[in-house]
């Protein structure tokens, strides 16, 4: 039974590394989609690739690829949205491809929260900033969603207003967060310290 569907977000633009495909970008060895995956597998049941370019790459990975159904790079929820809509799993937990050192343990933590507060989505945080692409949702929220981005709004924040959200405290891994947006950021973080 398939009871965690993870959803790796690589449909950006990748604009602020000049519009390269980040989750391709080759990170200490191979490309850093590779490293989010890796980390997430072990936490899920399956897991998808939201990915807006390159499907054939993507899919060499070994996992279903599914692009957004609204162009022109709607941003993270219309990702959202289609994991929503292709997931087999009851939850769908959702972490970016430029992050890859997410936490090993970050959906059972997600998960005890979701279920302990009987919350729609469960958002990681650090401090006092959470990190709403690193979340779990419940499949029943797709209505929700599809109906906001009809409206055409795009802002994660508005839409998470409308859930019910548990917020959980990810200070004890906080670099676990990091995210590599620039060339200069990926050059930093290449070498292991």
């Amino acid at each position: 039974m398939i009871a965690v569907t993870g959803l790796v977000l690589a449909g950006g633009q990748g604009s602020r590394m000049g519009g390269v495909d980040k989750g391709l970008a080759p990170f200490r060895g191979k490309p850093m989609v590779a490293h989010a995956i890796e980390r997430l597998a072990p936490q899920v049941d399956e897991i998808l690739v939201n990915a807006n370019r390159n499907p054939e790459a993507y899919a060499r990975f070994g996992h279903r690829v599914i692009a957004d159904e609204i162009p022109g790079f709607a941003g993270p929820l219309a990702g959202f949205e289609r994991g929503l809509a292709h997931a087999r799993g009851q939850l769908v937990a959702t972490v970016p491809c430029d992050s890859p050192f997410l936490p090993a343990d970050l959906v059972a933590r997600l998960r005890a929260a979701l279920e302990g507060a009987g919350a729609q989505l469960a958002v990681a945080r650090t401090g006092d900033q959470p990190h709403p692409v690193f979340c779990l949702m419940r499949r029943e929220v797709h209505a929700s969603l599809t109906a906001f981005l009809a409206s055409g709004q795009r802002k994660i924040d508005k839409w998470y207003a409308s859930l019910s959200v548990a917020e959980v405290a990810f200070d004890d891994e906080a670099d676990a967060f990091a995210n590599i947006n620039t060339r200069d950021e990926l050059a930093g973080l290449e070498k292991p310290t």
